[in-house]
């Protein structure tokens, strides 16, 4: 990432958490949207793609989600819904890379979403309970298919691993939520939350980066060795 980006992303991050720890709900407003912009400003600088396309997208509503969470009225459904909508798109980023079924990834991705699902709804959800419920599952497709570019052929190994472990920051953010939101308050949650969340979202964004750092190394190879032999 270019230096100025990450200053931004930086300077979003500390001033985001002197927020939480001064208690500064509008300071925390302003600064939590600094790391995305500084991501989706970092993948503008990339060759367009489907792949970027839709990662791009997911960082959009993921920005959305993050203006209305923090906002002082209560709009966490509608921040739900926010994230909803960017955990799809990047199931379609994922999609448009593999389409193969890969059921162990298949397996372990609902495990994870369906586990976290149970915990919640054990605890009372109320009239949640559907929305929430389609969360997960959206989640847990979304991971699946993340996971299911491990190994594939044609994905560069760096963005496979990038995009995998950036799925799985963000469901644990989520999780971390849904724990402290529903189940039980606990100290740090917010701290927890924020820097998973911001560590998947930056993981996801990177594998952009990777994925086309990959697809151009064969052709550079292909150039030197051209080179050499004239």
């Amino acid at each position: 990432m270019r230096p100025l980006l990450c200053l931004l992303a930086l300077g979003g991050v500390l001033l985001f958490v002197l927020g939480l720890h001064l208690e500064l709900k509008w300071l925390c407003l302003l600064s939590k949207p600094l790391p995305v912009i500084a991501l989706l400003l970092w993948l503008c600088t990339t060759a367009a793609s489907t792949y970027r396309r839709w990662i791009t997208i997911g960082l959009l509503f993921s920005l959305l989600g993050d203006v209305l969470l923090e906002w002082p009225a209560n709009l966490f459904v509608f921040g739900l819904g926010a994230f909803l909508m960017a955990h799809l798109a990047y199931l379609l980023a994922y999609l448009s890379e593999s389409k193969h079924l890969a059921p162990r990834a298949l397996l372990l991705a609902f495990a994870v979403a369906g586990s976290m699902f149970a915990v919640l709804a054990n605890s009372g959800l109320g009239d949640l309970l559907i929305p929430v419920a389609f969360y997960s599952l959206a989640i847990g497709c979304m991971l699946w298919r993340a996971l299911a570019r491990l190994g594939t052929r044609g994905i560069a190994t760096r963005s496979a691993w990038l995009a995998a472990g950036g799925a799985l920051l963000f469901v644990l953010s989520d999780s971390l939520i849904g724990i402290n939101r529903f189940v039980t308050p606990y100290d740090g949650a917010r701290y927890a939350i924020i820097l998973s969340y911001w560590l998947g979202q930056l993981g996801i964004a990177a594998s952009v980066i990777a994925l086309q750092s990959g697809a151009s190394q064969p052709a550079d190879s292909s150039s030197r060795a051209a080179s050499s032999r004239s």
